[in-house]
């Protein structure tokens, strides 16, 4: 995954209203995010396949951070 592929998803993790990531379930949240960020970016499948084990590693952390958000 290229650094530019990995700031467009932490930048729509930033941008995505809190409710939408911590209402998901987590494979949903894996796909909404892998479809939101495959919008900005042309993904082949094995770097799609990378993002969405990057995104199943990271669950706890966008949830936390959404949860900040949501109390700030």
């Amino acid at each position: 995954m290229t650094p530019t592929i990995m700031r467009q998803l932490w930048s729509i993790v930033e941008t995505t209203q809190t409710k939408t990531l911590l209402q998901l379930d987590d494979a949903s949240l894996v796909q909404w995010l892998v479809k939101q960020t495959t919008k900005q970016a042309s993904l082949d499948c094995q770097e799609t396949d990378f993002l969405c084990i990057y995104i199943q590693s990271r669950l706890s952390l966008i949830r936390d951070l959404a949860h900040e958000r949501q109390y700030s």
